[in-house]
């Protein structure tokens, strides 16, 4: 029987280039994959028809032959063989193939497993802290539960004694091939996990693992000015690699909790704090916390409003991005107004609020002006719609 043209056989015409040829061969050959159609001789037919398109095609020395000669090329030992592939395992070939197209050396890509030594995974750890010891800095001790190598059996997973056997299977490779008709398929070995070693007799404190459940105590050195987000990175902390693979690290995620008195941004600070309403009004000193623990003073202007953020310098919080730098802490004013008076009290404001004038509260007397602006702006509209 004629074989079909190999244009036809990927649906491209004589001008495709590589990456149409590529992407259309990708197509047709997850199509016809015999893991996708288990059973169908059709259909593994078509997927081996593909491939030789492919591999024809796809190399320019045999396209230029294809074009000029047809199939006629590839037979009566112009291929070696009279087969396209030149001589060779074909199955090796498809090997090739599936790698340039999907990536790996399967047919859909993934690579060979590696069956040595691999790094083991990250943790992480989440730290939540105080402000102070986030102004101070602080040695902690944390307990990370996580995995660790087995002492009983050196991490080897063999009994005391004895040691891993290689997988007669796979002869110690991971992965075995298998001939599918007209290609050759490679799995994971199925014995040994990919691992290549198989263990007769397992240790019994790990059960063959080679790692077993431990809480660890470590110590963590918490810098001052850490913030809330940030990560610490303790190198080889992590969880052990697998067949004597490196250790990974562990992470801890710090989290710096809310203060009752001090509000953070950044490197500096913020202090709410009330002030009574002849304070204000005639000046003073007031006493305010610093998140050192000590004491500062504040002078109070005469007339403060609410809302007046005054600056202590150099009384926030320490910075990690540069020596020797330390945020300001501002103290934000409000103003308290008395409750439970007495009559005396009651009849001493009175008597303040009838001497008083616009020059005590220039605040109250613009905003009413800038109202009685407004109230005759609507009045005046009123008038001219009447007329």
């Amino acid at each position: 029987m004629s074989k079909l043209d190999y244009y036809d056989v990927l649906g491209v015409d004589r001008s495709v280039d590589e990456k149409a040829l590529k992407s259309a061969y990708r197509k047709l050959a997850m199509q016809y994959h015999p893991d996708q159609n288990p059973g169908d001789a059709a259909a593994e037919a078509k997927f081996k028809e593909v491939g030789e398109a492919y591999a024809v095609l796809s190399d320019p020395d045999k396209k230029a032959a294809y074009d000029r000669f047809g199939h006629a090329a590839f037979e009566g030992g112009m291929g070696g063989n009279g087969s396209p592939f030149g001589g060779g395992d074909p199955g090796d070939i498809f090997q090739d193939i599936f790698s340039q197209v999907f990536g790996g050396a399967g047919p859909f890509g993934g690579g060979r497993r590696n069956a040595g030594p691999q790094r083991g995974a990250d943790l992480r750890y989440d730290l939540d802290i105080r402000l102070e010891d986030a102004f101070s800095g602080k040695d902690i001790t944390i307990n990370v539960p996580g995995t660790t190598d087995c002492s009983a059996c050196e991490a080897s997973g063999a009994a005391p004694g004895t040691k891993p056997e290689t997988c007669q299977t796979c002869a110690g490779a991971g992965r075995v091939r298998a001939q599918q008709g007209f290609f050759t398929m490679e799995r994971t070995c199925a014995r040994c996990a990919g691992r290549g070693t198989v263990i007769s007799k397992p240790c019994k404190t790990c059960g063959g693992v080679g790692q077993i459940q431990e809480e660890r105590n470590l110590s963590v050195k918490i810098p001052a000015g850490v913030e809330s987000g940030m990560r610490i990175r303790l190198s080889g902390e992590g969880e052990p690699g697998a067949r004597g693979g490196p250790k990974g690290d562990l992470y801890i995620f710090v989290d710096v909790g809310e203060h009752d008195i001090f509000e953070r941004d950044g490197p500096n600070l913020y202090c709410r704090t009330p002030v009574s309403m002849a304070t204000a009004a005639l000046g003073g000193e007031i006493e305010v916390p610093t998140i050192s623990g000590g004491r500062a003073r504040v002078t109070i202007p005469e007339g403060a409003q609410t809302g007046r953020k005054l600056r202590l310098r150099g009384k926030g919080m320490p910075s990690l991005r540069g020596s020797h730098q330390t945020g300001d802490l501002f103290i934000e004013l409000f103003v308290e107004t008395p409750r439970n008076l007495t009559s005396r009290q009651k009849e001493i404001l009175r008597e303040f609020c009838d001497c008083s004038g616009a020059d005590c509260n220039p605040e109250s007397e613009g905003f009413m002006g800038r109202v009685r602006k407004f109230w005759d702006g609507l009045n005046n509209e009123d008038e001219a719609a009447k007329h």
